[in-house]
């Protein structure tokens, strides 16, 4: 019998409250445990991540050709200096994209769209991602969380009347942060009540961070809704910009980076929704949000990848060709480390992106962890190759004409949104782990303090093994993969001693600190980035594993597998970092200097600072920050009804 994670010892009712929180956002937990659920109780589902995922023939054969046509465009027609100093994408470029079919390319056929896979989709976005940020986000957001809803929510009747728009000439923006909602996905403010006539709902609030909502002939809008039981939820409804009382009225905000995305803020006020216009069911809206995010996740994975992947073949040609002290960088250890990184990151940034894409075509049923993990992994080692690409390349990576600058502002934003890395770790600790406590470690522990229970043999045949772990230190057996290729099995070994020693950190974990561990995200971090890693490794084994059976050789495959070698290599030097820092680490500290920082803070006038807009203590009063040089974006591009942009 499974035992509730709120009611541990040492919990406090603060914590209580997030977990229950959090628990009625997920929804039930899958049948079917996925990778990384069966990794935290110490075990391999080989099945799921051997061998690496393939397209069908047919379909590779059709991506192929579409990523031909995209890739004669980017090269030869589209304007990335443009769209990022200018900070708009042309309406033209917008049109060319629907045109080559890369606005609608998951959409069915049957509604206009090319019926490509998730896997396809990615590549296209990785390839996007090589030349433009901007456009990759303006296609992931369009396609992932756009049209997706509707394709995987709506009615027969929706899909007929949206989708063929969708996938030929209507941009699509999913409206779900607020100004006080980013991350607490659940804490929406904007509501929607039924009319008195039962026909429509009415739509009051803001919305925030839309991408290209100035721009589309469709929202999705998540909304609070009242229940009949009286319990709020969230529902999720469709708009479109013609409706009375939708004001767009913040085009765009001039940023950093994906400068030729616009976000919009909206404000909805009495707008009369009609209630067929509802996605899925009434109070189910946050199932279709957090769907959605699974393929969000992806693709902005594959931009990053594809921007990675463009600034280390810069940059090291720079290396190879650029000369100091009469000799070429690339001859230095320092450079010779960044290049290194950089092939082994990239190489498992691709390995982890094309399992993960491969486990949604396949329809998986359990995979937000492995999205979550998939998000969290190529952004952060994303960042990590654009910022080598710019050590190596030195002053000249701060020119414009030499687009690695671009890159280095376009990516920063993938370690913020769609969820951020802060809010993914502990995300992976407790729903990669969450099962495991529950199912398991804690039965044990309630049924251990009732003496009868000690001789029974179901107690004895449970308690035993985890009692060899957490009491006496001796770890579990490691799993073995079985079907690796032979001169892989040195590393298969070591992920699978790897995977044991982080069941039982996770397990010591628990022992040591029970209810407080909820509290501690800073142990919840250390536990998910080790899961992080061995999921990179799996992915890296796996596909390697695929290219030697394959019998690849040459100039390209021996980078990869260098690069793979030496990943495994970084990842094992990672996990064993993180298990030192569970014992001996700085948190104490941290924890104080925070408090002391805190403190200070509090003693300088608000004035001074910028302050969130919507702040519950201090809203109001900041300082207002000045726009004087800064491009303001008026009300001239923006659609007044479902059709072209005005």
């Amino acid at each position: 019998m499974a035992a509730d994670l709120k009611k541990l010892k040492g919990v406090s009712a603060k914590d209580a409250a997030l977990v229950a929180e959090a628990e009625s956002l997920m929804g039930a937990e899958p049948d079917s445990m996925g990778f990384i659920k069966n990794m935290f109780w110490g075990r391999i589902r080989e099945d799921l991540v051997f061998p690496y995922p393939e397209s069908t023939p047919e379909e590779t054969a059709a991506c192929d050709q579409l990523l031909a046509r995209l890739h004669e465009y980017l090269q030869n027609e589209h304007p990335a200096l443009q769209i990022d100093h200018e900070e708009e994408t042309p309406d033209w470029v917008i049109k060319r994209l629907f045109e080559l079919g890369v606005l609608g390319m998951t959409i069915p056929k049957q509604y206009g769209g090319l019926g490509l896979g998730i896997t396809s989709y990615n590549r296209v976005l990785e390839l996007i991602g090589m030349y433009c940020g901007s456009t990759a986000v303006i296609v992931s957001a369009h396609q992932s969380i756009g049209c997706k809803a509707v394709m995987l929510f709506g009615t027969d009747e929706q899909k007929q009347k949206w989708l063929p728009h969708l996938a030929t000439d209507w941009l699509s923006a999913f409206c779900l942060s607020e100004p006080n909602v980013g991350c607490d996905a659940g804490g929406q403010e904007t509501t929607c009540t039924v009319s008195e006539d039962g026909k429509f709902y009415i739509l009051n609030g803001e919305k925030k961070w839309a991408t290209s909502a100035a721009l589309s002939g469709l929202f999705t809008v998540m909304c609070k809704q009242e229940m009949p039981n009286g319990k709020k939820a969230v529902s999720a409804v469709v708009c479109t910009p013609d409706m009375e009382g939708i004001h767009i009225y913040s085009k765009n905000r001039s940023k950093c980076g994906i400068r030729g995305t616009w976000q919009g803020r909206i404000t909805f006020t009495n707008v009369r929704v009609p209630r067929e216009n509802i996605l899925y069911q009434e109070g189910k809206g946050l199932q279709v949000a957090l769907t959605c995010l699974n393929y969000g996740r992806c693709t902005l994975s594959a931009g990053m990848l594809g921007g990675a992947r463009k600034a280390m073949d810069q940059s090291i040609k720079w290396a190879r060709t650029r000369y100091q002290f009469k000799q070429p960088l690339a001859d230095f250890d320092a450079v010779k480390g960044r290049s290194a990184r950089m092939a082994a990151y990239v190489y498992a940034m691709d390995a982890m992106l094309y399992m993960t894409t491969g486990m949604l075509d396949r329809h998986d049923e359990d995979h937000r962890v492995e999205t979550a993990i998939c998000k969290a992994f190529c952004s952060e080692r994303g960042w990590d190759v654009v910022n080598d690409a710019m050590q190596i390349m030195g002053g000249e990576s701060y020119m414009t004409e030499n687009e690695i600058e671009r890159i280095f502002r376009d990516t920063r934003i993938n370690l913020i949104v769609e969820g951020s890395n802060d809010v993914m770790l502990p995300f992976i600790f407790g729903y990669g782990g969450k099962k495991l406590a529950e199912e398991h470690m804690l039965p044990i522990r309630e049924m251990s303090k009732n003496p009868s229970n000690w001789f029974k043999p179901a107690f004895i045949k449970a308690a035993v093994p985890l009692g060899t772990e957490v009491f006496l230190g001796i770890r579990r057996r490691a799993p073995r993969v079985q079907s690796v290729h032979p001169s892989l099995r040195p590393h298969a070994d070591r992920l699978g001693r790897l995977i044991s020693e982080h069941t039982y950190q996770f397990k010591q974990m628990g022992k040591k600190y029970e209810g407080e561990l909820l509290g501690l995200q800073a142990i919840q971090s250390r536990i998910a980035d080790v899961a992080v890693w061995l999921h990179g490794w799996v992915c890296t084994l796996s596909k390697l594993d695929q290219q030697i059976r394959k019998g690849e050789s040459g100039p390209e495959f021996e980078r990869d597998k260098a690069a793979a070698l030496h990943f495994f290599d970084i990842a094992e030097t990672s996990c064993h970092q993180r298990w030192r820092e569970l014992y001996e680490s700085a948190d104490g500290t941290m924890r104080q200097a925070a408090d002391a920082a805190y403190a200070f803070s509090d003693t300088q006038p608000n004035s001074e600072f910028v302050i969130p807009e919507a702040s519950p203590v201090a809203k109001g009063t900041g300082r207002k920050p000045k726009q004087e040089g800064i491009k303001q974006f008026p009300g001239d591009r923006v659609r007044s009804d479902a059709g072209a942009a005005v």
